[in-house]
């Protein structure tokens, strides 16, 4: 294990810092202006027509769920297709939660009712994890070395695992508070094969999965970016689990799977490698 780095690595990492925070406003910019992100796109007229349709809920699928206490709830399910852009709600930045009482009752929890999560909860979660919190620099909800910001992120709902939406996979799209229909089905006992069999993972109705574009941090950080990376999806991971607390879910850290499966569940996305499976759902009360 690496104890300590030599006094020219030290200076090489320092002034890649250096340039990284000089440069950090331009990058920014660019960012929220352009894709750059290998995979991020930005809603294209025709996918504008989906966002409208989230808020007046014009195009939809009326179905039945029944919850675990045996109500029959009606909900109205978007008609999607892939590639389709959906406008979550805005995130609340104040709940009656204080961060303090989020941290003591932070657990790992394994156990999910079997009842779906709602679009406003999935907005609030992913909103942690990786939403933008200083609008005119683009800064976002979790720090990130040199604001290289290297990871995405994705959700995998399974059949009536979020309200609103079909199963599928969907993209986190910070610049706009989006998610993008990645693909449609379910894949949760794919995801529950990939990640060994871990029963959560299948029973949970929604997954978070987080993803790591290396080069974005490593083309500044060199070989260092690496660990950095590997610490800013800690700090995402922390963010996601106080959050759900906040919301009265649990979800748990999952990094015991095989990469290449889930790379092939999220639709082979180019450079991106997993790191992180975190299922989320109401925690059952023992």
């Amino acid at each position: 294990m690496e104890i300590m780095v030599s006094r020219r690595k030290f200076l090489k990492y320092l002034i890649g810092g250096l340039a990284a925070l000089v440069t950090g406003s331009v990058l920014s910019k660019l960012l929220s202006t352009q894709d750059v992100s290998e995979g991020t796109e930005k809603p294209t007229e025709k996918s504008q027509e989906v966002m409208t349709t989230y808020q007046s809920q014009a195009t939809s699928t009326t179905i039945q769920t029944t919850s675990t206490m045996g109500t029959t709830v009606t909900s109205k399910v978007l008609s999607v297709k892939v590639g389709d852009i959906i406008k979550l709600p805005p995130p609340d930045i104040k709940s009656g939660m204080l961060v303090e009482e989020s941290i003591a009752r932070r657990r790992s929890i394994r156990e999910y009712l079997r009842k779906p999560l709602n679009l406003k909860m999935v907005s609030q979660l992913l909103w942690a994890a990786q939403g933008i919190t200083e609008p005119r620099l683009k800064f976002r909800a979790a720090p990130s070395a040199g604001a290289t910001y290297p990871l995405e992120v994705y959700v995998a709902s399974k059949e009536g695992g979020i309200e609103e939406l079909p199963a599928g996979i969907y993209k986190y799209d910070p610049y706009t508070h989006s998610i993008k229909v990645v693909k449609l089905g379910d894949f949760s006992v794919r995801l529950y094969e990939a990640a060994l069999k871990q029963r959560w993972v299948l029973e949970a109705p929604i997954n978070i999965v987080i993803t790591a574009v290396y080069e974005r941090t490593t083309r500044i950080y060199g070989e260092r970016g690496i660990r950095y990376v590997h610490m800013e999806v800690g700090h995402v991971g922390e963010n996601i689990y106080l959050q759900a607390i906040a919301l009265g879910l649990g979800t748990v850290a999952i990094g015991a799977f095989f990469d290449d499966k889930v790379w092939e569940i999220l639709g082979n996305p180019p450079n991106e490698h997993p790191l992180y499976i975190m299922p989320v759902g109401y925690r059952v009360r023992k």
